[in-house]
């Protein structure tokens, strides 16, 4: 199996930048890291796609955050980060990574951002 915990939340003001991170643990890691996402979750709204890497490199971005956002991996260390910049109040949601290959998810991270 595998695990997954992000981190790197926090609050930020307008314009910022923040680094989310998700490490994968678990003997199925390596397999259920090659094609991992990020969803986010704003308050009273259902859980909206972020981003998408592929072990490849191969991205895919939502328009709401293209071109303000980049997702990246780091094999070894197991990680999946998310860059992400010129943030706005509408990004204020809670932040989970998911293995698409093996349909797990993290326990999500915060971020805040004030106008």
């Amino acid at each position: 199996q595998v695990q997954l915990v992000e981190s790197g939340g926090g609050s930020v003001q307008a314009g910022g930048s923040l680094r989310l991170s998700c490490r994968a643990s678990g003997t199925a890691r390596e397999r259920c890291t090659e094609l991992m996402s990020w969803y986010r979750q704003a308050p009273g709204k259902g859980r909206e796609f972020v981003a998408q890497h592929h072990r490849t490199g191969s991205t895919y971005y939502a328009d709401s955050v293209k071109g303000r956002f980049t997702v990246a991996q780091e094999d070894a260390q197991n990680t999946l980060f998310l860059e992400m910049n010129i943030l706005a109040a509408e990004d204020t949601a809670m932040y989970y990574c998911k293995s698409d290959r093996c349909g797990v998810w993290g326990q999500g991270t915060q971020v805040t951002v004030a106008s």
